[in-house]
């Protein structure tokens, strides 16, 4: 067992123009006066962090950490969550999706899934000049537009898609085996891999691939009225990084896990800051520190009611008292006593040997 490393944050959703949010050094600072220990960095804002140098320069990289370290506070992994969504987009979400690429690929979805490929391949050099060894994204999607069956899909269409992600992401997974890095699919409504019989078709893809890990976040299963205890029991040994985001789900005569087109406020399903939601987080630190899993517990603030800064503050807290510190010896080692194969044969009545 080994106690978990926290709390961290992700800053994804914190990134502005306004101090403190407006530069690495601002919010670094920030972040180390609320108490956090580690960041996770969303690889696509530039006002935070610049994944083409870091590729490149191992000064870069450094000056990076010792911003970091300045406050008191680790680099945890990078995310192209954003990059990673665009490697595979079905043609209905082309202009939706257009917002996550540089404009000047805006209306040209062959360009834009070439220039995702290669962040991709970026974020793997620059998770190794970093010294990390796990990385966040998302897988993208071809199928999501067919995932209720009605009409009924045409025979083989999933197999097909499932071959074509595969085949897009192999070169991916391949250069961050030799970067020495976990890439971890946050499984999420609205990606190809959004639950475990999907992660398992992927993994069938993919040969397997020992690369092809899970970012575990509970509450994207939480709204899928999922077993989000089983899943992390069943896929333990593929999970490798940990979104702590809370999430409830409250069906209703009126609504379902599919919302009702309603706003997040209004929603059955919706994201809770920690503490506020229905998530057993007890049980998911109690299996994860079981397992010796070594990562970061990452707060992810993703709330429809309270301030992301509110969220961040009761999340030191909300982390920290959750880390399970984890015991040297066994609470009956009192009551023990050395032994030797001779002295335990007799006590079983086996004579001598």
């Amino acid at each position: 067992m080994k106690t978990m490393k926290g709390p961290a944050l992700f800053l994804a959703q914190f990134a502005g123009d306004e101090a403190p949010f407006n530069s690495l050094e601002n919010v670094s600072k920030w972040a180390g006066g609320l108490g956090f220990k580690g960041i996770q960095i969303p690889s696509w804002d530039k006002r935070l962090f610049d994944l083409e140098k870091a590729a490149e320069s191992l000064d870069y990289c450094q000056e990076v950490k010792d911003t970091l370290a300045r406050y008191g506070l680790e680099l945890t992994d990078l995310s192209t969550h954003l990059q990673g969504q665009l490697v595979a987009v079905h043609p209905v979400y082309d202009e939706m999706f257009d917002g996550f690429a540089p404009p000047e690929l805006h209306g040209k979805p062959d360009e834009r899934q070439k220039w995702a490929v290669n962040q991709l391949m970026l974020a793997a050099k620059a998770s190794k000049n970093l010294g990390l060894k796990t990385h966040g994204t998302f897988s993208g999607a071809l199928l999501w537009p067919f995932m209720y069956p009605w009409p009924q899909r045409p025979a083989g269409l999933v197999d097909t898609g499932f071959k074509e992600l595969a085949k897009r992401w192999l070169p991916i997974l391949d250069a961050f085996d030799e970067a020495g890095v976990d890439l971890c699919y946050e499984i999420h409504p609205g990606e190809d891999l959004h639950d475990g019989a999907t992660f398992e078709r992927f993994l069938k893809e993919v040969d397997n691939h020992p690369r092809a890990n899970i970012l575990y976040d509970p509450s994207h299963l939480v709204l899928q009225n999922l077993d989000y205890i089983g899943f992390l029991e069943r896929y333990i040994d593929r999970i490798k990084m940990f979104h702590v985001k809370d999430a409830e789900f409250n069906p209703s005569a009126r609504q379902g896990v599919y919302g009702g087109y309603e706003g997040w406020v209004e929603r059955a399903g919706r994201f809770r800051s920690l503490g506020d939601g229905q998530t057993d987080f007890k049980r998911i630190f109690s299996i994860l520190t079981a397992n010796g899993f070594d990562g970061w517990a990452v707060i992810e603030w993703e709330c429809a009611l309270k301030h992301p800064e509110a969220g961040a503050e009761e999340g030191v807290k909300f982390v920290n008292d959750h880390i399970i510190r984890v015991t040297e010896k066994a609470f009956d080692d009192f009551a023990g006593g050395d032994a030797d194969e001779e002295s335990n044969r007799r006590i079983l009545g086996l004579g001598g040997k």
